[in-house]
């Protein structure tokens, strides 16, 4: 029953850490394609999502394998 509680505890501290790395990702690309030219709203909008899917697949596997391993004290 520890293992499990242990991997639930990994599992929401990973969550507070990639999710709002990949929402930061999704807003600095918003940004930037609102300042930096006359892009339509759907494509900024679409590029937004596209770039917070992105770096949410990318960065999910890294925090949860981190968070484990400091969990285990390594």
């Amino acid at each position: 029953m520890e293992h499990e509680q242990v991997e639930k505890e990994v599992a929401q501290k990973s969550a507070l850490i990639y999710l709002p790395i990949s929402i930061g990702a999704a807003m600095l690309f918003l940004l930037a394609a609102t300042l930096a030219g006359g892009y339509p709203a759907v494509a900024r909008i679409g590029g937004a999502v596209w770039v917070g899917l992105l770096s949410l697949i990318v960065s999910m596997p890294i925090v949860t394998s981190r968070v484990k391993r400091r969990a285990r004290g390594n």
